[in-house]
C-alpha cells in the first residue's frame, strides 16, 4: 500500500484495503486509492511485484472487515509420504474440519511478527509507553496482543474439552447473520452447535468488548485469560480507537475444500470466511498421522 500510495502520489493514510494478505505468497488483493490516483494511471502503473488487474472509480474507502471471504491455493512439498497417500489422509482431515464448529479460529503465527515482536510492543504500547509507529502499524501491535490472548483462550477450551461445547454464559454468535447474543439454554443451544447454526464466541479484550453475564462459567474463563496475562481492561482502553474490543467466533467454516495429487507434492484448495487463517488448515493437513484418527486441533505452535 505504502508503494502504491507514493507511485500514484496518494496519501497513505488514506488508502485503504479489507483486510493484510501474506507477504510470502501471490495474493489478489482489492484496494482503495483517493485522488489524485486516477483508474487511469493505476492501470498504466509500472510497478516491481505489482500488477494492476482492473481499476474503477468508487465512492466508499475500504476498510478492515469490508470482506467476505478469501479463497486459498497451496502446495504442501517435501511430502513425507507418497502424494496419494498424501492426499487421502489429507480429505479426511478436511472432512473433518467441515463439520461442525470447523477449524479452529487460531490467529497464525505471522499475526504475531518475526520473533513474536509485535506482542512486545503492543504490551509496552498499553503500558503507556511511546511506540514510534505509524497509526496502521500501532493497530497492528495492539491487535497482536487481543489475538494472543485469544488464542489463549481457546487453548484453554480445546484442553478442557469444551471446543465444541456450549458453557454457562456463552456468547454465541449465529453462523447466517453473525447475531451474537448469551445463551439462556446451553443444553438446547449445544444443538444448534451441532448443526452449524452457532458457535462459542471469544475474547478480543477491549474497554467496548461484551461480556458475558458477571460470574457465569463463560466470564470466570475469560477473566483468568486477562489475569494471566497480568492485564486489564483498563489498559486496552488506553489505546483508545485501536484496541475497542469485539467478540470472535472459536471456529471458522471450511468451504469448497479439495485436495489432489501433484507429481511430486499435495495442493489444497479451500475457503474461508473473513478472519480466518490458511495456515491452520494447513497446519491440519500437515502434521503428523493427519488422517490416521480422530481430529486433533493444533494449537499455534503445533502442540496439542
Amino acid at each position: 500500500m505504502r508503494r502504491l500510495a507514493k507511485a500514484l502520489g496518494a496519501p497513505e493514510a488514506d488508502c485503504g484495503t479489507a483486510g493484510l494478505k501474506d507477504k510470502a505468497s501471490v495474493s489478489r488483493q482489492q484496494v482503495s486509492l483517493p485522488a489524485p490516483a486516477t483508474p487511469e494511471a493505476a492501470l498504466a502503473l509500472q510497478l516491481d511485484g505489482v500488477r494492476v488487474l482492473a481499476a474503477a472509480r468508487h465512492g466508499n474507502k475500504l476498510k478492515t472487515g469490508h470482506l467476505r471471504g478469501n479463497r486459498f491455493v497451496l502446495v504442501v512439498r517435501d511430502l513425507v509420504v507418497p502424494p496419494d497417500e498424501a492426499s487421502r489422509r489429507a480429505e479426511a482431515v478436511l472432512a473433518r474440519l467441515e463439520r461442525p464448529p470447523g477449524v479452529p479460529a487460531w490467529y497464525g503465527e505471522q499475526r504475531f511478527g518475526v520473533d513474536r515482536r509485535n506482542i512486545e510492543l503492543g504490551r509496552r504500547y498499553l503500558a503507556g509507553e511511546r511506540v514510534p509507529l505509524p497509526p496502521r502499524e500501532r493497530r497492528l501491535i495492539v491487535n497482536a496482543v487481543q489475538s494472543e490472548l485469544f488464542n489463549h483462550w481457546l487453548t484453554a477450551r480445546l484442553t478442557d474439552g469444551l471446543y465444541a461445547r456450549v458453557i454457562e454464559g456463552d456468547l454465541l454468535r449465529r453462523t447466517d447473520s453473525g447475531a451474537v447474543f448469551p445463551t439462556s439454554h446451553p443444553d438446547l443451544d449445544q444443538l444448534r452447535l451441532d448443526r452449524g447454526e452457532v458457535a462459542p464466541t471469544g475474547p478480543m479484550f477491549g474497554p467496548s468488548m461484551r461480556t458475558p453475564p458477571e460470574g457465569s462459567l463463560a466470564w470466570q474463563r475469560e477473566q483468568t485469560v486477562l489475569e494471566a496475562a497480568g492485564l486489564a481492561t483498563s489498559d486496552f482502553a488506553r489505546a483508545g480507537k485501536l484496541a475497542e474490543g469485539t467478540r470472535r467466533p472459536a471456529a471458522f467454516s471450511l468451504l469448497d475444500a479439495t485436495c489432489r495429487p501433484l507429481d511430486d507434492a499435495l495442493e489444497l484448495r479451500f475457503s474461508l470466511p473473513s478472519g480466518g487463517y490458511a495456515t491452520v488448515v494447513a497446519a491440519e493437513v500437515m502434521k503428523e498421522g493427519a488422517g490416521d484418527g480422530p481430529a486433533l486441533h493444533s494449537t499455534p505452535d503445533g502442540s496439542h
